[in-house]
């Protein structure tokens, strides 16, 4: 075997995680789906003028269905994936956290932040559903929260109330 043959057969090796057409189709669909659904609420925020938007939506969605998926494929058991989301879920809350500003100086103060970084948390765990092979629980956790978001100022409407200032809606 030439040099070029053991570099051939290294690159090739070097793939070998996706063993078969199935396996690359399973991965590339539930990559997809997340990119997807993630982008969904992104384009919502975004629509609403909000920092995170829909690139920062598409890339926790596909982290979190990535760092599943990866698991799975190297045959995790339950116990080892409960460990993983658990450490999905914390880091993801540290990002959240990042987004939750508390202002003052206008003689009260506002805490700004909270749906977006609720939102996030949530893109999280649609991403996670998503790499774990639950695409149709993702898919409708993604219609209601796009329906709680679209129709929050009609229920402070009829509520009769205004927009509140304690959250970024």
């Amino acid at each position: 075997m030439d040099a070029w043959d053991r570099i051939s057969a290294t690159v090739v090796s070097e793939f070998s995680d996706v063993p078969d057409l199935e396996a690359f189709t399973r991965v590339v669909m539930r990559l997809l789906i997340a990119a997807f659904l993630g982008g969904m609420l992104g384009l919502q925020r975004e629509y609403q003028g909000k920092e995170a938007g829909v690139r920062t939506h598409m890339l926790v969605a596909i982290g979190s269905a990535l760092f599943v998926l990866v698991p799975l494929q190297a045959g995790a058991d339950a116990a080892d994936l409960s460990r993983v989301i658990q450490g999905v879920v914390a880091g993801v809350g540290f990002l959240c956290a990042g987004t939750i500003l508390k202002v003052s100086g206008t003689g009260d103060e506002q805490v700004r932040g909270l749906t977006t970084a609720a939102g996030i948390w949530l893109t999280a765990a649609i991403g996670i559903a998503v790499g774990l092979g639950r695409e149709m629980t993702g898919v409708l956790c993604t219609v209601l929260a796009l329906a709680v978001l679209a129709l929050e100022g009609p229920f402070r409407r009829i509520a009769g109330r205004g927009r509140r200032n304690a959250e970024d809606a």
